[in-house]
């Protein structure tokens, strides 16, 4: 019985020395943290999205405090209202932010497209791409298994009924989450006030992108010859809108009515 006590007494001492040691170096070595860090961190999303370029919200806030060639707008999520704050807290000058949404670039959800092939593997459009580029035939398509919608923190894109992506403008940051994780790169962030996007991301001719799908840019070029404002390009058989031209000049989208595929579409 003396011994358990013995062994119990020791064994205290010793944390105790241990402790007061741990103390001691935490005393010594401790960093003084600037409050305006946790300020600032405390305003921002905490989406830890990436978008602003660093690791995280905690990371941006140490940079932007610490940092004088650091921005207060990377932060995307948070839009004007967030760079305003941090511009304030930080003592910098703001400049504009043009809001950003999702665009998903493709119509043809995997429920109803023509396939290669029947896909029984992991339902991630990642390891699904790596397989001829997974089973939808058109090899520029969404997979439609919802990669991009668990990377969003922000609830907004969500797979429709169809296995489709759709984004919600209205929940949308602009962070970009989703884009960076899709395999086939067909979620771009365009401006928000955008009156037109086209939901298709095939570079193959006319005839094949056709063939493939039926709601596809079969590059045309209708749609750039109608527009008066010249807002409209056909860059490798795919149609590309200006939005910034859109957006300034145009009130009335005549390429809506004329696309025959309907590749573009109201944003």
């Amino acid at each position: 019985m003396s011994t358990i006590i013995a062994i119990i007494v020791l064994m205290t001492a010793i944390g105790l020395f241990f402790g007061l040691i741990l103390a001691f170096a935490n005393k010594k070595f401790a960093v003084e943290i600037n409050p305006l860090i946790h300020m600032v961190e405390d305003i921002l999303p905490k989406g830890q999205c990436g978008a602003c370029g660093y690791a995280g919200c905690q990371a941006y806030a140490e940079a932007v405090v610490l940092d004088n060639k650091v921005s207060p707008n990377l932060c995307i999520p948070g839009k004007a209202e967030v760079a305003k704050k941090v511009a304030e807290l930080t003592g910098k000058a703001v400049a504009d932010v043009e809001s950003k949404i999702a665009s998903v670039r493709c119509a043809n959800p995997i429920s109803i497209a023509i396939k290669k092939y029947k896909y029984s593997g992991i339902k991630d459009c990642l390891a699904a791409s790596i397989m001829h580029m997974g089973p939808k035939d058109c090899t520029y398509g969404c997979i439609g298994f919802g990669t991009c919608t668990k990377q969003c923190h922000f609830g907004a894109i969500k797979l429709n009924q169809n296995s489709l992506p759709v984004v919600d403008a209205r929940k949308c940051t602009g962070c970009g989450k989703c884009a960076s994780v899709c395999p086939k790169k067909i979620i771009q962030m365009i401006p928000a006030k955008s009156h037109v996007e086209v939901k298709c991301s095939s570079k193959d001719k006319g005839a094949i992108a056709r063939k493939h799908c039926s709601v596809a840019c079969i590059g045309c070029g209708i749609c750039k010859k109608l527009c008066p404002y010249d807002a409209i390009r056909i860059e490798n058989n795919l149609a590309i809108v200006d939005s910034s031209i859109c957006i300034e000049k145009c009130e009335k989208s005549i390429c809506l009515e004329k696309c025959p595929t309907g590749a573009i579409k109201n944003n």
